[in-house]
């Protein structure tokens, strides 16, 4: 009977041992796991993407040799391209509205980027507006004292586009977390991750513009700043590939518009814009 006894005693004892054992081993592996998804820190990664785009309606005040007015709430959208084989080419990758940006972590769950916002704003044409100011030009088409006035914006009035780019040059600084073990993913080759961050910048647009009749203008120019705030669902695929949607509110402020090839003649605006982004890219180690 003792000696049951005591055999029954040893056999528990060694299989609480063994549970002890891989329960250790099991929370060393998770421990493990956990440890490789949020090892980030020295790593750089860079991406390429579309983006859609959003405006609030925004004053844009024209002034120049012999005019100084206000368009109320103008209306603009973005101009996107739809998707398509020709787009892959290199000659037509820039012509949708796209994204680029390049980062290091210098934390595993910070990092800063430098990107490109290829975005598009386009006013819409013949919209009815309401208009303040004064013109004195010599064209009876538009000279006058514009009080409260209703005008429609035909292109012989006023075209203005940022077409070939409300581009948005900016630095960053975001966070990035992991959300495996909440989510109770227990393989290293997939991660989910969630990436939020500010950001500033310049406005170095290409504006697209006829005004009153004088000859159109279409140049780069640094013409304002801008800042952002975003949030983004980050899915890496083997601890390097990854894809990536952001969501991005901002506000651009451009006092230096461009419009005709006379320095003098300028335009101003600052609205509020709504991104979303679609990206993929590859993250690395490079020392």
């Amino acid at each position: 009977m003792k000696k049951t006894i005591i055999a029954s005693i040893l056999l528990l004892s060694q299989l609480s041992f063994s549970q002890i054992k891989n329960d250790t081993i099991s929370r060393r592996n998770t421990t493990k796991r956990r440890n490789a998804n949020n090892r980030r820190k020295g790593q750089f990664f860079g991406s390429w993407g579309w983006n859609r785009d959003s405006y609030s309606k925004s004053d844009i005040r024209f002034k120049g040799n012999g005019y100084d007015f206000t368009i109320e709430d103008a209306v603009a959208d973005d101009k996107p391209n739809p998707f398509g084989i020709k787009f892959f080419s290199p000659g037509d990758i820039t012509l949708p509205q796209t994204n680029l940006v390049l980062g290091y972590f210098f934390k595993d769950n910070y990092n800063v980027v430098i990107g490109f916002d290829h975005m598009k704003y386009v006013m819409r044409q013949n919209q009815d507006a309401i208009v303040n100011g004064t013109i004195q030009i010599g064209n009876p088409d538009f000279d006058g004292v514009y009080t409260n006035q209703t005008v429609t914006l035909t292109e012989d009035f006023l075209k203005f586009e940022h077409t070939d780019g409300l581009n948005y040059a900016f630095v960053g600084v975001n966070r990035f977390d992991n959300f495996n073990e909440l989510l109770r993913i227990n393989t290293p080759k997939f991660e989910v991750n969630l990436e939020e961050g500010l950001a500033v910048g310049l406005l170095y647009p290409k504006t697209n513009t006829t005004l009153l009749g004088k000859e159109r203008y279409d140049e780069f120019h640094v013409s304002g700043y801008g800042i952002s705030a975003k949030v983004g669902l980050n899915l890496t695929f083997f601890r390097h590939f990854y894809l990536q949607t952001d969501f991005k509110l901002g506000y651009i402020n451009m006092q230096d518009i461009r419009t005709t090839k006379s320095t003098s003649d300028k335009a101003s605006q600052h609205f509020y814009f709504y991104e979303t982004a679609y990206t993929f890219g590859y993250r690395f180690q490079l020392f």
